[in-house]
């Protein structure tokens, strides 16, 4: 290895491992405190909270790693030229992309990393992160019984304490109202002068030992008996206890399977099955909605109205049936023959109906048909124009769903590549800008990274919101904001190689100066 290699490679890592650690504490608080409310008072164990940290910083790796890119490598092109190491290294004839070479191959290692991540690591992180944050939203509070507070925390049971000691265990002036027999009993409470409080070793019970109190219960009526009055019921004692079961305040675990449908919890072979997958059925719905408009454009065959069978007096059975029978018969015969007088209008393309007058002469469709005829037809027309247009309203909207989740999980799969690439583009950013600017340590830096890190984000965002309406493809959604800092980088890289500044302002000193010599030559005396 290149002394030159071998200096900028220790001269890279330690500010790419403080700026990585940095801006990942930096994202996983600000991700942390979406939570906070959710998590807080849940009695929740370190060793959770330690798990959800983790769980959420291998999640924000891909935002992590381009940000300590950007500043490491400002910090390092920046410390080699406010030292004048840069200068005497292209004095010695080596360009700053053979200076760059090494660094070039770590930002390359690390867009691969990240790639890795995404496409490995990320999806399993997610899941488990999801699922401890649903166990800790559905656990219950942590016990704490306050003084002067009505506790609900153990189910049917009010609990309220006048008085607690400072070792946590004495209590005192205690109201207990028993509510898990309110079919038997309307009014169940509990009243002691002083007790204890603590749990068992094994924290699995919760003991209440009341002294010097009274019970009163009063009886609910019941059936037959509602209407009489039962006497009142009060139970003196000089020692009461209750044990509660701590089990419901435990955090049970969920099954992970029921979230790894989500698209943050797939790989990138699953982002696209599942992207082919509902553009299938976009495609097919489409066609679903077509064969049905066609099927119901096709007119279906007028029967007139048939006047109804007489009533026929059940005095004689077989009469009945034999008339019944002939009527269906003729019935059959009946419609035979509209059916073949039906196929002949098709073949030859005309109405076999017979009008009263030509076509050209009636104002409306309706006029064609019977005028007895012609409400049933138009409550008929109105039905199915409703219904259909109901499964056609309700096809739409399925096609819109599925169509915007292929968007969103399209551009799930894209952004992965984005976050890789654009490790990859900073380290052109960062760098340039270090020599350009020749300050190192933590202040400049940060400053030019942060600018462009928001200009990422922000780019990013508008992208997402233009894919998802339907303005962009996810592809290009996604690519955009590293397709933007392209040609910054380019521009910047060009400047340092040249030793340039980045905007050079000598034309417009040159335009200054004219511009006050005019001026001084017109207020100067004749």
């Amino acid at each position: 290895m290149k002394k030159i290699d071998k200096l900028l490679l220790t001269s890279f890592i330690g500010p790419f491992i403080v700026s990585f650690g940095i801006a990942l504490f930096v994202l996983v608080m600000q991700f942390l405190w979406l939570y906070i409310d959710e998590i807080a008072g849940k009695g929740v164990s370190v060793f959770i909270m330690i798990e959800l940290i983790a769980y959420l910083s291998i999640a924000t790796f891909p935002m992590a790693l381009p940000i300590a890119v950007l500043i490491a490598g400002v910090m390092v092109l920046g410390n080699l030229a406010e030292r004048y190491e840069l200068s005497s290294m292209k004095s010695a004839g080596v360009s700053l992309l053979r200076i760059m070479r090494s660094l070039i191959i770590i930002a390359a290692g690390i867009a691969l990393f990240s790639y890795i991540c995404s496409d490995f690591l990320i999806p399993v992180a997610n899941l488990k992160f999801k699922s401890r944050l649903y166990d800790i939203r559905k656990q219950k509070p942590a016990l704490t019984l306050e003084k002067g507070v009505f506790n609900e925390d153990f189910r049917l049971f009010v609990i309220r304490i006048g008085d607690k000691a400072p070792d946590g265990e004495t209590i005192k002036d205690i109201l207990i109202e028993d509510q898990t027999n309110t079919g038997k009993l309307q009014f169940n409470q509990i009243l002691a002068d002083s007790g204890q409080m603590f749990t068992t070793r094994d924290k699995r019970y919760f003991v209440m030992n009341l002294f010097d109190g009274a019970q009163y219960q009063e009886p609910s009526p019941q059936g037959k008996a509602s209407n009489e009055k039962y006497p009142f019921i009060r139970t003196n004692f000089r020692s009461w206890t209750k044990v509660w079961d701590l089990g419901e305040f435990e955090m049970n675990r969920t099954d992970e399977d029921r979230f790894k449908s989500q698209r943050s919890m797939l790989s990138m072979s699953q982002l696209r099955k599942n992207v082919d997958s509902l553009n299938m059925e976009v495609i097919q719905a489409r066609q679903g909605i077509a064969d049905d408009l066609l099927l119901s454009l096709k007119r279906k065959p007028y029967k007139p109205a048939v006047p109804a069978a007489p009533k026929i007096q059940p005095d004689s059975a077989a009469l009945a049936a034999e008339f019944q029978q002939d009527a269906l018969r003729r019935l059959a015969r009946a419609q035979r023959k509209e059916a073949l007088i039906q196929q002949d209008t098709l073949k030859k393309g005309m109405f076999r109906q017979q009008l009263d007058k030509p076509l050209t002469e009636y104002q409306s469709f309706a006029e064609t048909f019977p005028e007895k005829d012609r409400a049933r037809l138009l409550e008929q027309a109105i039905g199915y124009s409703r219904s259909g247009r109901i499964v056609l309203d309700r096809r739409l909207s399925q096609i819109a769903n599925r169509r915007k989740e292929a968007i969103k999980t399209g551009y799930e799969l894209y952004t992965k590549y984005s976050f890789a690439l654009v490790c990859f583009v900073f380290l052109f950013i960062g760098a340039p800008m270090g020599a350009i600017i020749r300050k190192g340590g933590f202040g400049y830096p940060i400053l030019v990274s942060i600018i462009f890190f928001v200009t990422f984000i922000m780019l990013t965002i508008m992208c997402r919101k233009l894919a998802e309406a339907y303005i962009l493809t996810p592809f290009w959604a996604a690519m955009a904001p590293c397709l933007a800092l392209v040609p910054i980088g380019a521009f910047l890289t060009r400047r340092a190689m040249n030793d340039a500044q980045m905007f050079s302002t000598d034309r417009l000193d040159r335009f200054m100066l004219k511009l006050r010599r005019r001026i001084q030559k017109q207020e100067a005396p004749a």
